[in-house]
């Protein structure tokens, strides 16, 4: 019997992509692994300096520089290409321009015969997941953008420091726009299987004056914060995006919080916003409802409207 190799595509070798590639690589996630990005030779320098880091393990992980046509067999198609970037921005702000990148490329990539899955990273991810799955014809359980799962770490990050226990003690999620609208249920958020907003009650000064709102806006902030003084992030995203290709080429039935499109889970429906879902190797398996209060329910439903916005803007390309 024939022995299956599983197979990633990377495309764009910014930051973020190569970071990305070098996760895959140094975990060896994947069996084959293509990087793709329209300056050939910085994809060829990037994969050689990749290839170069297996040197001492003991791996027949293959690595190596592509084309849009490589996709035609991959498992998973991975969008890391981005925008440019300036100070001050949103990340809405860098809709069009993204836009205008993904729509040059996904015939291209369709056009290889790719009947995969698509994650997608690049921003506004919410919004652009959208586009992916609209342009490909996938089903839309097998176009999955990253979403709020990098909030969601920098939350249980934040609250492992404030509790000084290790992060896989919080059980914390981020929802809706991967953006300045995200949230957070916070009547869903426990450490140590004890709810957060009980260990406050019983601890007052545990926030030092915070209230769950300014928390919310330190999260919002800090990935501005990061850019500001460095240029970029891609620690971060790299390992998220990596833990969900983990989880799909595993067939893991792992639990993320991913840009996903509802069916009526929440009241919502043909969006693209960050909500915990089931991963398996054939993507999306089911999405998770959680028990939201009202108020929060209403915070998710505004982070909604923003993403519909959104939404009328790329429509509104097509016409």
């Amino acid at each position: 019997m024939a022995i299956v190799r599983n197979k990633v595509a990377v495309i764009g070798a910014g930051h973020v992509g190569t970071t990305l590639c070098y996760h895959l690589a140094a975990a060896q996630v994947c069996d084959d692994l293509v990087l793709i990005n329209r300056n050939r030779d910085k994809a060829w320098a990037e994969v050689m300096d990749l290839r170069h880091s297996l040197g001492y393990t003991e791996t027949k992980m293959s690595i190596r520089e592509g084309t849009y046509a490589d996709c035609s067999d991959a498992d998973i198609v991975v969008f890391a290409v981005a925008a440019a970037y300036r100070e001050g921005m949103t990340r809405l702000d860098m809709l069009d321009n993204a836009a205008d990148i993904l729509t040059e490329i996904i015939p291209q990539v369709m056009a290889s015969g790719f009947d995969g899955i698509f994650v997608v990273i690049t921003n506004p991810v919410d919004s652009l997941t959208l586009l992916v799955q609209k342009l490909s014809g996938l089903p839309d359980t097998r176009v999955i953008g990253t979403g709020t799962s990098l909030d969601s770490a920098r939350l249980r990050v934040y609250l492992a420091d404030l509790m000084d226990v290790d992060v896989t003690s919080v059980n914390a999620m981020c929802l809706g726009e991967h953006g300045d609208s995200m949230m957070i249920p916070w009547s869903q958020v426990s450490v140590g299987a004890k709810k957060f907003t009980e260990i406050v009650d019983d601890n007052p000064s545990l926030l030092h004056g915070q209230s769950f709102d300014d928390i919310e806006q330190d999260l919002v902030q800090v990935a501005y914060n990061i850019v500001r003084h460095k240029g970029a992030t891609y620690y971060g995203i790299a390992s998220v995006a990596s833990r969900i290709i983990r989880a799909i080429l595993n067939d893991e039935n792992t639990v993320m919080p991913v840009s996903t499109m509802p069916h009526g889970e929440y009241g919502i429906r043909d969006l693209y916003l960050g909500l915990p879902a089931v991963l398996t190797g054939k993507g999306v398996k089911e999405l998770v409802e959680l028990h939201l209060t009202e108020e929060e329910q209403k915070r998710l439903n505004a982070s909604a409207e923003v993403l519909e916005k959104a939404k009328a803007r790329l429509q509104a390309r097509t016409r």
